[in-house]
């Protein structure tokens, strides 16, 4: 949290407006806990505050040890509690409140912000869906209450989004200017760029791309969401940086099967061998007939694969990228990628730790435990920024009778950083 007494010292030092103030954690004894407020939409079994609010209550295993965070849950907003709900029990448990509004709660139920750092999960509860199939989560909706309490209280904390940033891309746009205007850390996205890899593997920084391939598992508007991110994180590393996507087209179904049996992608198609470079990563690849050990022929995929669906995305560099899910055929997440003018293929697996631990959500929350501490995204926003415009970009496509479609919207322009962020050891 920037305090006001490190507002006033800012703007006499520099004539600032208390909005672009950065969070400063020196202030605080090395062992002294920073205080954390959770908003969320639901917090029973399974969902992603049982995945990530809870690793700053009780800690989390890296690199070989349990790690007790710099942070304690002070207060929260949970704007669903149904039956199942654990917000009620671990409030007890650990003497945290439970606040009506998200204003209260960031305020500890007093007159100004009283916390260090924000963790905003939107994910799961029942809430309506729109023409083209998205869940509407109130993301942004819970995001602009925050920013609301930083603008009347002239103080800052820096924000992790968890998953899309929303399902509006200018939503998502305004989310990440605001953050900029107001000089707070804003974070998001999936856990897929920051779990393991196997093998351990990162693309080249300042590679030249061809094409990139991400084959995996679930539903559209939930999944989708993770292999993009996946993709992405991989992608925004070649030459020249980040550029935006100048085109999609979401297909499924024969549509699907039909670029599998083309390997140009100026013909439709998807790179055989990086389907192959997937499939051959992927530790769940489905076999017919109780069989083991087989590489699936195409027929025997379809028998497999009931609704395919692929997003294609034609980067205004020329980069080329496809997403598939192929649910019935791998229950994994799946990565290749072709180098330009050396035809190399590096391929990868995301790997997802099972059950009840899930240590990929402690992959996620350990990179938003070290940008609440610095003030700093240890990833650029704007990749969640594009992200979420392509999912939102590739469902309407796929509603539109999957016809391709222009994004001079997604005109996303960034830098990667250089170091890796996903845990190696």
């Amino acid at each position: 949290m920037n305090t006001r007494r490190q507002f006033l010292q800012a703007t006499a030092a520099a004539v600032a407006s208390p909005l672009l103030l950065i969070n400063d954690t020196k202030a605080f004894g090395p062992r002294k806990k920073l205080r954390m407020a959770v908003v969320t939409t639901l917090w029973t079994r399974g969902t992603h505050s049982w995945h990530m609010s809870t690793r700053f209550l009780w800690g989390y295993p890296k690199e070989g040890r349990w790690h007790d965070t710099r942070f304690e849950v002070v207060s929260a907003y949970v704007d669903q509690q149904p039956d199942g709900d654990m917000s009620v029990s671990h409030s007890k448990e650990f003497g945290f409140p439970i606040y009506p509004t998200v204003a209260e709660a960031l305020r500890c139920g007093g007159d100004e912000l009283a916390v260090d750092a924000v963790l905003l999960i939107g994910e799961h509860g029942v809430y309506p869906t729109n023409d083209i199939g998205q869940k509407l989560y109130p993301r942004y909706e819970l995001f602009k209450q925050i920013t609301d309490v930083y603008k009347k209280d002239g103080k800052t904390a820096p924000v992790f989004n968890d998953k899309h940033l929303s399902w509006n891309f200018a939503y998502a746009k305004e989310m990440v200017d605001e953050s900029n205007e107001l000089g707070f850390a804003l974070q998001a996205g999936s856990s897929l760029p920051v779990t393991w890899r196997m093998p351990s593997v990162e693309m080249p920084y300042g590679a030249k791309i061809d094409e990139a391939l991400g084959v995996a598992m679930g539903p559209i508007d939930i999944y989708d969401f993770h292999a993009l991110e996946m993709m992405q994180s991989m992608i925004e590393r070649r030459a020249g940086g980040e550029t935006g996507v100048a085109s999609v087209q979401g297909m499924r179904g024969d549509a699907v099967w039909q670029a599998l049996a083309k390997p140009e992608w100026d013909e439709g198609g998807i790179d055989p061998e990086l389907f192959e470079a997937c499939l051959s990563r992927s530790q769940t690849l489905a076999q017919q007939n109780n069989l083991s050990h087989r590489y699936p022929t195409i027929a025997q995929m379809k028998e497999m694969v009931k609704e395919p669906i692929a997003y294609r995305i034609q980067y205004r560099d020329g980069t080329k990228s496809t997403m598939m899910l192929m649910n019935g055929l791998v229950g994994d997440f799946n990565f290749s990628a072709k180098l330009k003018g050396t035809g190399e293929v590096i391929s990868t697996l995301f790997y997802l730790p099972p059950n009840p631990n899930v240590v990929y959500s402690a992959a996620l929350m350990d990179n938003a435990e070290q940008m609440f501490l610095s003030g700093k995204s240890t990833y650029p926003i704007e990749r969640t920024l594009l992200t979420s415009g392509l999912v939102q970009s590739c469902m309407t496509s796929l509603a539109n009778n999957q016809q391709p479609m222009n994004t001079p919207h997604l005109d996303v322009n960034y830098k990667a950083t250089r170091r890796s962020t996903f845990w190696h050891k």
